[in-house]
């Protein structure tokens, strides 16, 4: 932003410190009205014809302007991908294990990265990995959406999950037994 003796226009449309329009005028009268009352001749919208300007406090501007860009990255949220590892030959509690340890990065709001890793002979069966990381979907989809559909990379079957809505499952089961005896009966 072009501020007083750097503002290059003959004539300016001005906008007072109150808000009110004065109109255009030349560059001279305008830079005096800014100093009458203490404060700087700011040009707002330079593409204009003639370019408009504003009586303001600049540096005060400035200011609020700062901390408006800081409390905007303060609200953003990085999204970060996490990766789970895997092997088609895994444990049923392992695979638990990193089932919960998924779900706890999608709750925090960071995409899941599933890769499936096939050493020597495994690759000759990847239907084998395929079953297991669709099991970690389904397991997974009350929290998340598919992001990639499953993709073998050489020896690797990849996946990529991102949080979605949590969606509720009504009626499929009573929350305590006094409601199910009430149901019965």
């Amino acid at each position: 932003m072009k501020v007083n003796r750097e503002i290059r226009a003959p004539k300016v449309r001005v906008i007072t410190h109150t808000g009110e329009q004065a109109g255009i005028i030349s560059l001279q009268e305008a830079l005096a009205m800014a100093e009458e009352v203490g404060l700087d001749l700011v040009e707002v919208v330079p593409g204009s014809s003639p370019p408009v300007c504003k009586i303001m406090n600049f540096g005060k501007f400035r200011y609020d302007q700062s901390k408006r860009e800081k409390e905007s990255k303060k609200a953003q949220h990085q999204i970060k991908v996490k990766e789970i590892k895997l092997k088609p030959n895994i444990d049923i509690h392992d695979l638990e294990t990193k089932t919960r340890h998924a779900r706890d990065f999608l709750l925090e709001g960071n995409k899941v990265k599933i890769t499936c890793t096939f050493r020597g002979r495994e690759v000759m069966h990847p239907q084998i990995g395929e079953k297991i990381v669709r099991e970690m979907c389904q397991a997974l989809e009350d929290i998340s959406i598919l992001e990639s559909s499953p993709k073998m990379m050489g020896r690797m079957l990849l996946v990529v999950l991102a949080p979605g809505a949590k969606k509720k499952k009504e009626g499929s089961k009573p929350s305590s037994p006094t409601e199910e005896s009430v149901k019965a009966g």
